[in-house]
C-alpha cells in the first residue's frame, strides 16, 4: 500500500533497529485502538521504506478488525509469500490498550499480545541481521515501541 494511498487518521511510525534482528530479541509495541479501526500493520524490514516493492519484510503483521483476524506473511526478493492467519481467539478491542511483543528466536517468532502467547512465524528471511526497520501503522495512537 503505498504512501499516499494511506488513511489520513492513521498513525505511523518508523524506527532503526540497531545492529539487525537477532535471537533473543524482544520488540514491544504499545498502544490504544481508535473507537472504529479498521487495521494496524507492524512490519520487520531491511529498509525504512518498506512500501518500497523490492524491500524485504522480514515478518509483516496485519491486524484486521473487519475479519478478527491477525494476518502474518514475509516478502522476499520482492515476493510475498503465504499468508498465515490461523489464532485461538483475537486479542484486540476496539477503543481498548494493548501490549504487543514481538520475541525473535532461532527458529521463528513468537508474538505475544497482553503477555499471552498468540502465535509464531516461522523465520523465511535467514538474513536476520538484515531487518533494521520497524514500521507500525494504523488506527491507533502509540503509547510506546521499543
Amino acid at each position: 500500500m503505498a504512501g499516499k494511498d494511506k488513511a489520513a487518521n492513521e498513525e505511523l511510525y518508523v524506527g532503526e533497529i540497531k545492529g539487525g534482528l537477532r535471537p533473543t530479541m524482544r520488540l514491544v509495541v504499545m498502544g490504544i485502538f481508535k473507537e472504529q479501526p479498521k487495521r494496524m500493520v507492524v512490519s520487520l524490514a531491511n529498509h525504512p521504506d518498506a512500501d518500497d516493492a523490492q524491500s524485504d519484510v522480514g515478518l509483516q503483521v496485519t491486524v484486521s478488525f473487519a475479519d478478527r483476524a491477525v494476518v502474518r506473511n514475509a516478502r522476499l526478493s520482492g515476493q510475498w509469500g503465504i499468508s498465515e492467519n490461523a489464532l485461538s481467539y483475537f486479542p484486540f478491542a476496539a477503543g481498548e490498550p494493548f501490549k504487543m511483543e514481538i520475541v525473535c528466536e532461532h527458529q521463528q517468532f513468537r508474538i505475544l499480545v497482553d503477555g499471552q502467547p498468540l502465535c509464531g512465524f516461522s523465520h523465511r528471511l535467514l538474513q536476520l541481521a538484515s531487518l533494521t526497520a520497524l514500521r507500525v501503522c494504523g488506527d491507533l495512537q502509540l503509547t510506546k515501541v521499543a
